[in-house]
């Protein structure tokens, strides 16, 4: 048996304690639970030491593992960028790309980007995951998150991709059973589809006029974290909501739905967010600088 852990070893165990068990880790790196199960074994036996323990409930890890999981975080990323810089020379970026978003940008946008760069760069293996909610990418593995909004941590280093914005809009039906606001202060008085969004407190909404920004609390029947399904409320003329241009442009081209309060905006840009350790990474730069030609083109 090998004397000195393995690399990929380390990589699956740190998966498993950043996902607190052996079938999530698996499903992350696109393995069986049983090829989990025995790399931890190999690894435990290599370094004679019990990592984690293991109940039906929960996988815990040890203090000897809490220092294997800090070296293996260390030795991963000087691996990472060893190939990193051999591929910046070669102009040709591999290794394991993992990016994350948000559910509908991911969907609709992130997601096809991916396909197509997966066809381009076969070297790149891609893992891709999509939440509801802000992600520490550092803690969780991910090398880029792809994100919609201006709450960025100052550590992180942040790519402007695409101009964007929220705005408010709601359907015909719904304005002509309701009434047009005319202010701002009048939404209050209105059904809200509120999001709970990834980068804002529930049932605010902050909006810009030029340079002078408001804040107007609303509420309404259906909330949602969800937003294409906010969307879809819209369309059904449940209410007034605040959803990003990429997403609602074309359906107030095809008259589905109306943009109100012209005047009003909610800055949304899209960012490729990384830790600063990756500024150097070749696959980073590749996607990101891919990302950002798909997005020059229109969004889909």
């Amino acid at each position: 048996m090998n004397k000195d852990p393995l690399p990929e070893d380390l990589r699956v165990f740190c998966a498993v304690v950043r996902h607190a068990g052996f079938s999530a880790a698996a499903r992350q790196l696109g393995a069986s639970p049983a090829y989990v199960t025995k790399r931890i074994h190999v690894l435990e036996a290599v370094l004679q030491t019990t990592l984690l323990h293991r109940t039906t409930r929960r996988v815990a890890v040890t203090p000897a593992g809490e220092r294997v999981y800090h070296w293996a975080l260390r030795i991963l990323d000087d691996v990472e960028q060893l190939v990193d810089d051999i591929s910046a020379t070669r102009r040709a970026p591999r290794g394991v790309l993992r990016v994350c978003s948000s559910i509908g940008f991911g969907r609709r946008v992130v997601g096809p980007a991916l396909s197509q760069f997966a066809r381009e760069h076969p070297a790149v293996q891609v893992r891709f995951e999509v939440f509801d909610h802000l992600v520490d990418i550092a803690a969780a593995g991910f090398d880029l998150d792809i994100r919609v909004g201006e709450d960025i941590a100052p550590d992180m280093i942040a790519r402007r991709l695409a101009d964007n914005s929220r705005i408010l809009c709601a359907a015909p039906e719904y304005l002509a059973r309701r009434g047009e606001p005319r202010s701002l202060q009048e939404l209050a008085a209105h059904d809200c589809l509120v999001i709970k969004e990834r980068d804002h407190p529930f049932g605010i909404w902050r909006l810009q006029h030029g340079r002078q920004e408001s804040r107007v609390k609303v509420q309404g029947p259906l909330s949602t974290n969800h937003g294409e399904m906010a969307v879809q409320w819209a369309v059904d003329g449940h209410g007034v909501i605040l959803r990003s241009q990429w997403d609602v442009a074309p359906l107030i081209q095809a008259g589905k739905l109306v943009h109100i309060l012209a005047d009003y905006r909610q800055e949304a840009n899209v960012w490729a967010v990384y830790p600063s350790r990756l500024n150097a990474s070749a696959k980073v730069r590749v996607f990101v600088e891919f990302l950002q030609r798909s997005l020059d083109r229109g969004f889909p």
